[in-house]
């Protein structure tokens, strides 16, 4: 047997190796019908960057029905109520539901909890989410005066629960947790990232970890959120 080996010019494989990224960056938020804000007291923000390309908080919908929050983005965007603030040492968590995995894109977004908002309301934000994707990859990331990431731009973890494929459900049980000087997230019960207090208080980053906390999710996603809780600790 004549076996043939071809080569690939170097140019066209870091051509390939880009176009996956690209076209993430690339991609455009689409409008859902019917949006706004429908739950009472709650409150909504996108991202300055899909502001910047003309999208709105009427682009995405977040609505309520029998205690189960519904999101649809459009934008990438960050929901939550004034009343809802958490200080000291403290547990934000909640279960993430998506009914369709990937069924407003064509590659997986995340969503997650926020905690130690302030200026939410305003273009001098902060806060910090863990979120988590449906193909078991998970986010640490957070807003100053400028984005930050805590764990690069995402990882793998077992702990995160993965979907059977598109249009499949997929669910996260996601928690952010203070302690001392410590941050932590994690999702299925299990701490996916731990990071000094010190990395995250401080200059262009959060002010505190003190602030108001709620959720956020990515562009073009769609899933439910239930059982939203602050446990003091």
């Amino acid at each position: 047997m004549l076996t043939r080996f071809f080569t690939i010019p170097v140019a066209a494989l870091a051509v390939a190796a880009l176009t996956g990224p690209i076209q993430a960056q690339q991609e455009m938020s689409n409008a859902v019908e019917d949006g706004g804000v429908f739950v009472d007291g709650w409150m909504g923000k996108i991202d300055a960057s899909e502001s910047e390309a003309g999208q709105t908080l009427d682009n995405a919908r977040f609505s309520e029905e029998d205690g189960v929050l519904h999101v649809a983005t459009g934008p990438a965007v960050v929901y939550w109520s004034p009343a809802n603030t958490a200080s000291g040492d403290y547990t934000v968590s909640a279960t993430f539901n998506e009914p369709e995995y990937m069924n407003r894109n064509n590659h997986p977004h995340p969503y997650g909890i926020v905690v130690g908002g302030s200026g939410l309301d305003g273009d001098q934000l902060h806060y910090l989410y863990c979120a988590a994707y449906g193909n078991g990859n998970f986010i640490v990331r957070g807003f100053g005066p400028e984005p930050f990431q805590l764990n690069g731009r995402g990882a793998a973890n077992e702990a995160v629960n993965v979907a059977a494929g598109p249009g499949e459900p997929v669910s996260q049980e996601i928690a952010v947790s203070v302690a001392g000087d410590t941050v932590e997230c994690s999702i299925n019960g299990t701490v996916v990232g731990s990071y000094p207090k010190s990395e995250i208080v401080t200059d262009g980053r959060l002010m505190s970890t003190d602030g108001l906390y709620g959720v956020r999710f990515g562009h073009n996603t769609e899933g439910t959120v239930s059982d939203l809780t602050l446990t003091s600790q």
